[in-house]
């Protein structure tokens, strides 16, 4: 049908567009009695695969999300400071230089206060049984142990507010320059922090500095591990498993994150790396008894040397000493009288006289 007129056939394929009455710009209609057919929609198009160069390298969430992650320097710490009982860090690291030469790595367990101005003082340090080479380092955490050392910090008021390591002098060096941590110290230390779930945990680090003329210092840092080191750590970014030829310098995760405006896989590990203040004091505990889980194993004859060396002093200042009451807690109940010990200890009060027969007659035994 033409627009505005008849048109009396189109079925002679003889005619001329003239002979119909059309030229150019005329305007047909066409109708048709058939059934009307639509075209299938056309499939739904993935919004993480577009067509074109756009679509050909694909993405997941996860991986977006990861791009989302900026690590920068965290400046402040949630722990203002940390002050280390002196008796119990020289006797720490007394026992790296002399006996272990700093030859390889040695950790502990910090215990002490935590203060209302997020400060913490440390006033004893639990050795826990443990395996070390000069780069590694395995605890060999004993569950019951630790409940133990549990109910002593308990009873003296005190709970567990970080973890303490040495470096070796022949750790492994690092081709892209010097290091604080490890890439293996920091996951190491970031799980523990992670596992506390205190905001004032603290990690310390001990090491020998030699200078140009062959003198040798020890020195105590503190850090805490960044929010984001955590972040990455809990939502198992941050690679724990490294090879043996991963550079120390340089902690993995396993997506790409943004550090200094490029995306990277590997991050220095200075980033991570949030310093706390450090200072030293006396604490209220002596740290003179035989430290637990060294080379030689402590018994009880080392119980009766300490009380009769120690004969002029009141009891409980005689028992004053955290890895003395260790030993004891293993011939106690944990549940009442390991807290009640300690809290004597806490108070500086009378020791019962039964808690005292007990403690004479195991070192009468030796």
């Amino acid at each position: 049908m033409l627009l505005g007129q008849e048109v009396s056939s189109l079925s002679d394929p003889s005619a001329s567009l003239s002979s119909l009455g059309l030229s150019h710009g005329s305007l047909l209609f066409l109708s048709s009695s058939l059934p009307r057919l639509s075209a299938p929609p056309p499939p739904p198009r993935s919004a993480f695969a577009p067509a074109g160069s756009f679509g050909r390298n694909k993405m997941t969430i996860d991986d977006l999300i990861a791009r989302q992650i900026r690590i920068t320097r965290q400046e402040n710490p949630h722990c203002v400071s940390a002050s280390f009982d002196r008796a119990s860090a020289h006797a720490f690291q007394l026992y790296v230089s002399q006996t272990l030469a700093f030859s390889v790595k040695r950790a502990g367990f910090l215990y002490g206060h935590l203060a209302s101005d997020s400060s913490l003082s440390v006033q004893f340090i639990y050795e826990p049984p443990q395996h070390a080479t000069e780069d590694l380092l395995t605890l060999l955490r004993d569950p019951h142990e630790e409940r133990l050392v549990h109910a002593i910090a308990s009873g003296l008021g005190m709970t567990r507010v970080g973890f303490v390591f040495t470096q070796a002098v022949g750790r492994k060096k690092s081709d892209t320059g010097e290091y604080t941590l490890s890439a293996r110290e920091v996951a190491q230390a970031a799980a523990l922090q992670a596992e506390a779930a205190t905001p004032e945990w603290v990690t310390a680090v001990v090491k020998l500095d030699v200078d140009e003329d062959g003198g040798a210092d020890v020195h105590f840092e503190a850090f805490q591990m960044s929010d984001m080191c955590l972040k990455l750590f809990r939502d198992g970014l941050l690679e724990t498993d490294l090879p043996e030829d991963a550079d120390p310098r340089l902690s993995r995760v396993n997506k790409e994150v943004v550090v200094a405006g490029k995306d990277t896989k590997e991050v220095d590990n200075d980033f991570f790396l949030v310093p706390v203040k450090i200072s030293d004091h006396q604490g209220p505990l002596q740290c003179t008894f035989p430290i637990e889980n060294r080379i030689t194993t402590v018994t009880l004859r080392a119980l009766k040397s300490h009380l009769d060396n120690s004969k002029n002093m009141p009891f409980v200042k005689r028992i004053s000493d955290f890895h003395l009451l260790l030993l004891l807690s293993k011939f106690l109940d944990v549940n009442s009288d390991v807290p009640a010990l300690a809290e004597c200890v806490k108070n500086q009060g009378t020791v019962p006289e039964g808690y005292q027969l007990l403690i004479e007659s195991l070192a009468a035994a030796s």
